[in-house]
């Protein structure tokens, strides 16, 4: 499910924005927009705990209906705790995925987001472990 293993988030090779909008309107833009005219620090806005996030590459297309595209990057919080529906980097059975976690009575299934992908019904024997919680996906425009 990777193209290459997670890696640690370092907060010098974040880049720093400038002059970037707090807001941009899709439609008519409006002329009386605030703009932040400071630095941006992506590791500010996007990270609770910089010491268990991780960025991983996605690879392939189940988790599409997710907003997730084969290439994307996404950030990873090891800290978190994984609960119901949250998209999470698993590993079963030795094997890395991102799944919808779902979690019901009768056990665990990790969704995928995609008809043509198969859900993963975890079995009772199975070696099941949330490496992370994904909490945002990169994904690339161009």
């Amino acid at each position: 499910m990777f193209a290459t293993a997670p890696r640690a988030l370092d907060a010098p090779s974040v880049a720093r924005l400038l002059s970037a909008p707090t807001a941009v309107a899709c439609g008519f833009p409006s002329p009386a927009q605030d703009y932040y005219d400071g630095p941006i620090d992506l590791t500010d806005m996007l990270v609770d705990d910089q010491a268990a996030t991780f960025i991983v590459r996605a690879s392939g297309h189940s988790m599409t209906g997710a907003g997730i595209s084969d290439g994307d990057e996404l950030l990873v919080d090891r800290s978190k705790t994984p609960k119901h529906g949250d998209i999470v980097v698993a590993v079963l059975d030795g094997e890395l995925t991102v799944k919808r976690l779902e979690l019901s009575p009768a056990g665990v299934v990790l969704r995928s987001e995609n008809t043509a992908h198969p859900d993963i019904v975890v079995a009772e024997l199975s070696d099941l472990q949330v490496w992370g919680v994904a909490t945002y996906c990169l994904h690339h425009l161009r």
